[in-house]
């Protein structure tokens, strides 16, 4: 089979499109022909060694497609089954050995573009907003990258809530994307600077909590921009990673919480697993929930995929193709 392997960390050039043996499943796993395999930040920070994984690996961390063989004592799933799966390595593939416990089933009219699309963005939005920092009607929220995979869906969540939402994007396009995804007010981070517009916006309040995937470049000025008692949720470093920060200066600006939370604890036992996919799933169906898939790109395209979305030229979701 073709997939897409990194032998050595670097830039997207190191994305290699290799043939590779097929993976043989063991107890407890099935093999899925992946049909759509999801693109993250996550998997640019493991290609680029911000995360260290082993050496040579499959990339990849989201997928969906059609079960083709089971293991011994698969019982839930049958071949033919459509699943969708996140947390487990090797997506970037024609083929994947996935633990028959990581899977969900696609429901009816949801494809597999959206179902890879809705696992780790999708459950990392419904995490971050129904537990990371539980929001509640009247909340003021602020969203970073808010035109993005996350930030689209996460607005679409904390409005379902009742949260008030200020979204921050580079571009007028981008800003248009997020008011119509249900933003309440949307800044401009290049041509304003978003901790007066926030403190603007909120009469000098501040917000109840920062959802931060940026990193570096707004993780100071957005624990700046929180209530007394606001929650600063830093769940990515697009821009860099935070390397410097003194937990004492918490106290002085308002007695504040700061987390950093991964979606690998928030999938750890099945029970969450299936709670956070089905609601993300039946939204889907019941169209309160709308997924922007709008970059696909071939398998063998990875490093074009990984450029466009390191270099901010894509908005929602982008997708491989085996």
């Amino acid at each position: 089979m073709k997939a897409i392997r990194v032998n050595k960390h670097g830039g997207p050039e190191v994305l290699a499109f290799e043939k590779v043996d097929t993976p043989r499943i063991g107890e407890g796993e099935v093999l899925v022909k992946v049909e759509s395999a999801g693109i993250n930040f996550i998997d640019t920070y493991q290609r680029s060694g911000l995360y260290q994984i082993p050496l040579p690996s499959t990339l990849g961390l989201e997928a969906a497609g059609t079960v083709v063989e089971a293991g011994v004592n698969v019982t839930r799933l049958n071949i033919g089954d459509r699943v969708a799966y996140t947390n487990v390595a090797g997506a970037y593939a024609e083929f994947a050995a996935v633990p028959a416990d990581k899977l969900v089933l696609i429901p009816e009219g949801v494809s597999f573009d959206q179902g890879a699309a809705a696992m780790l963005q999708g459950c990392t939005a419904h995490y971050l907003c129904s537990s990371t920092y539980p929001v509640k009607a009247g909340d003021r929220c602020l969203i970073h990258a808010a035109a993005g995979g996350v930030g689209l869906l996460l607005i679409q969540m904390v409005k379902m809530l009742g949260g008030f939402v200020i979204g921050t994007v580079s571009t007028e396009s981008k800003a248009e994307l997020a008011r119509d995804a249900g933003a309440d007010e949307v800044i401009l981070y290049n041509e304003q600077d978003f901790h007066s517009e926030v403190m603007r916006m909120t009469d000098g309040a501040g917000v109840n909590v920062a959802y931060d995937s940026v990193g570096a470049a707004t993780f100071a000025k957005s624990i700046d921009c929180l209530a007394r008692f606001g929650h600063m949720v830093l769940y990515g470093n697009a821009s860099g990673p935070v390397t410097e920060f003194n937990p004492a200066t918490l106290g002085p600006k308002g007695s504040l919480f700061l987390t950093r939370p991964t979606l690998f604890d928030y999938l750890a036992s099945r029970e969450d697993l299936v709670w956070r996919s089905g609601d993300v799933f039946k939204w889907i169906s019941d169209g309160k929930l709308r997924l922007r898939v709008e970059h696909l790109y071939p398998l063998a395209e990875a490093q074009s995929a990984h450029r466009a979305l390191e270099g901010r030229e894509t908005t929602g979701k982008v997708i491989l193709r085996p």
